[in-house]
């Protein structure tokens, strides 16, 4: 078992986005300390048990699997597609960080992941790098 599986048992592991392109890139993103924000459609985040709370920690991966960095959950809200404000699209760190671009590149990915509605709600999370793993 590795330290960070044992240091960290039972902490959520996830990778960012739907493929593995997108995985790499957004925590490319998260290690330079650009993508400080996440999210996610909330009835993913239901059904997957990933709503967390301030304080808790998840572990990220790459593409391949491997463990890379831990976070703590800062902030999580949940609020509509339609309300998602500059500030949290700037904190994404994806793109230009515009609202623009940042509504435009997430319409994608949810239209690919089940469906997009402006409507529809999300989860929203903030967070910071705790660690960076071996």
């Amino acid at each position: 078992m590795s330290a960070a599986a044992e240091k960290y048992a039972g902490v959520l592991r996830f990778t960012f986005g739907d493929n593995p392109a997108l995985a790499d890139e957004l925590l490319a993103l998260v290690l330079e300390g650009r993508k400080t924000a996440t999210c996610c459609a909330l009835a993913q985040a239901e059904a997957e048990d990933w709503l967390m709370q301030p304080g808790d920690l998840s572990i990220a991966r790459d593409s391949t699997g491997r463990e890379r960095c831990v976070i703590e959950t800062v902030e999580a809200t949940r609020r509509r597609f339609c309300d998602v404000d500059a500030a949290f699209a700037f904190d994404e760190g994806e793109s230009d960080r515009t609202l623009e671009s940042w509504r435009a590149g997430h319409r994608r990915y949810f239209e690919r992941n089940g469906g997009w509605s402006d409507e529809m709600m999300l989860y929203c999370e903030r967070f910071r790098v705790v660690e960076v793993l071996p």
